[in-house]
Formats: structure tokens, sequence, C-alpha cells
């Protein structure tokens, strides 16, 4: 796949939009037959999940503020059994674009989109290969490898830890990415710092089996801490929340990695977030948008994946830990992302995009 370019991620200011309960309310949608409307279907977790599902919204508000004609309206997907009916109610408005966000949603959007040939699709964090849907995938390995370096380093227990809501492709790149960046830093530095809760060998670890419940995260990383886990990354959509509000509640005992969307301007928990494994989905559904509505026809075989080098993935500021991160270890990890961006440090993931 050839690989765009993309602005840069900023700082996701979450939309105060409700969450839509049918495909057809209004959620910030103009009106007018001239409009180009763009209109998206979350996956379980929400509009509001603090993740991929608000980052994914966000590019489409900033598609909208860009090019007036815009018009966009979401939908949230409650269970798996809603994803066809969304999309299907969206092509049956007339939407110009149908954006379906998630990778559970892959195999839906494929059957829908093959039965609506002539409908523009998109999709977030998978790629169903037909003509008509265009993927924008995000090789978070790469910036997952910076974060297992930064939490090895940062590490006081010598044991860090990562969970996962679904063991599926967009959730485990990040695993394999952060327990190899572990692996390095013990290379690196002749240190044994363990990395907890993902055996990237076996492709077995720790899950919630779910992205929505809080308790259901906390749960799970309770186990990591009582393991001696004092740094945990969560890739589990709104269910992370529970890890990092227990751990701001810990008084400094244990911290953690965000994943998605900077865990300091999208969560309450900065205290206790070292850095995050950002994902520029709103950037690249920006991209998508602007694109489509300027008549351009998206090119679903060459499609988009984020990488370091066009910061399509990158890890966000250290925000309250900026003191706390030894400059050295700082220097380390832009050295090794220059290194990565060149291709002289290899990151592979069995869940890249291919």
């Amino acid at each position: 796949m050839r690989i765009a370019s993309i602005i840069a991620a900023g700082g996701l200011v979450l939309s105060a939009a409700a969450c839509g309960e049918a495909p057809d309310e209004d959620n910030n949608a103009g009106s007018g037959g001239e409009k180009f409307t763009a209109c998206m279907v979350t996956d379980v977790g929400g509009i509001d999940d603090k993740s991929f599902n608000a980052s994914a919204w966000k590019g489409l508000e900033a598609a909208k503020a860009e090019n007036s004609n815009i018009d966009i309206k979401y939908v949230a997907s409650k269970a798996e059994a809603d994803y066809e009916p969304n999309l299907t109610q969206y092509v049956n408005q007339d939407c110009n674009f149908v954006l379906a966000v998630g990778g559970l949603m892959g195999d839906a959007t494929k059957k829908i989109a093959e039965a609506n040939p002539n409908q523009q699709f998109g999709i977030v964090d998978a790629n169903p290969g037909v003509a008509n849907v265009f993927p924008m995938e995000f090789d978070t390995a790469q910036a997952g490898f910076l974060a297992g370096y930064v939490a090895a380093g940062m590490s006081e227990s010598g044991k860090v830890g990562t969970y996962g809501g679904m063991k599926i492709p967009p959730v485990t790149i990040f695993m394999d990415g952060f327990v190899d960046g572990v692996a390095h830093y013990n290379q690196a530095k002749s240190a044994n710092v363990q990395a907890l809760g993902w055996n990237k060998a076996t492709q077995n670890g720790s899950f919630t089996n779910d992205f929505v419940k809080q308790d259901e995260g906390k749960k799970v990383s309770d186990a990591l801490v009582a393991q001696g886990a004092d740094i945990i990354m969560p890739v589990a959509g709104g269910a992370g929340l529970g890890t990092t509000s227990a751990a701001k509640a810990s008084g400094g005992k244990y911290n953690t990695i965000w994943v998605d969307v900077d865990g300091c301007e999208s969560t309450p928990d900065c205290s206790a977030i070292i850095t995050t494994v950002v994902k520029n989905i709103s950037g690249a559904v920006k991209e998508a948008v602007l694109k489509a509505a300027g008549g351009e026809k998206l090119n679903a075989e060459e499609g988009f994946v984020g990488v370091l080098a066009n910061d399509g993935v990158s890890i966000a500021p250290y925000h309250e830990f900026d003191s706390k991160v030894p400059a050295e270890l700082k220097a380390e990890v832009d050295k090794l992302k220059a290194d990565i961006s060149a291709g002289t440090v290899k990151v592979t993931s069995a869940a890249q995009p291919k």
C-alpha cells in the first residue's frame, strides 16, 4: 500500500454532541440537497469513548470546519448487531460518504459495500478489500515500540504490562509493538524488564473482552499490578479508563500509557498518564472526507497507512511526566523514532497493515 501524508496529529477536543440513537437523527447535520453528507457509524464504544470513535468524529468535524458544504452526522452502535442496519440506513439516506469506525465492523462493511457498489464507504482499522471502501489503517506497532521503550526506562519495579479489549489485529498490533519496545530496551541496556499481559510469540495475553466496561479494565489491570507491574498500557477503548482512574487514585503506585488519542487531552487522568500511543485517525478521516467532497475518487487499493514517518502514528508529549522522564531517555526515544522512520530499526507485527 502506498503511504500517504496527512496533517500531523493535533489535540483532540471531544465533541459535545450527544450520542445518536438512530441514523436519521440530526447530530450536527445541516440541511439542503446540495450538501455533501458524511455519515459515521460508531463502534459499540460510542462517540465519547475518549478513543477511536471520538477521534474519527473529530476528523469529520475538522472536515466540516474547512469545507462548509460538508454536513456530518453519526449513529452510535449499541451492539455488533447494529452495524449492518446502521450502515444500510445511511445508504438509504443517500449519504455521500459512509464511514465505519473500528476493526470489528470489517465484515459488516464488506457485506453492505458489495451490495451497494456505487456507494462510497470509508473504514478505520480494517481493509475489507472492496473497491468502494477506502481503508484507513495504522501501524501502531511503531509508536507502541517507542512507548514500550519509555515504559521500560521509567519502570521502578522492573515489570510493566499491557492488556487489550479483544484479540483483534487493531488491538494486538499495539501490544506487539509495546513488548518489542521493552525487549529493545533490555537489549540496549542489558536490563531485564518484564512485559506482562502479552506474549508476542504465542499471541496470547490478557483481555477484557469489552471496550466499554471500566470495571473490567480495572479488574485486568489490578491483576497485572498484583504481579508487580508499575506501568500499564490498556488497549481497550473506554474500558481502559478503569485503569487510568485507578492509577490516578493509587497516588503514584503505578502509572499508565494511553492509546489512540492523547490521554491528557481526552481523559481526566493526565496525572497518571506518562504518554499516549497516538493514532491520527482524525487527520486521516479529515483528509479522506475533504478529498471525497472535492470530487476526488478515493483509491481503495492504495488506501492510507499511518506510520511514524508521516505522523499517522506518534507518541504524545509527556505532559505532567515531562520533568520525570530523564533527558537521556527522551533522546533515545527520539533517535529510535528517527531510526524506525528511516527503516534502520525494523518493527514487526502479524497485525500490521499489508
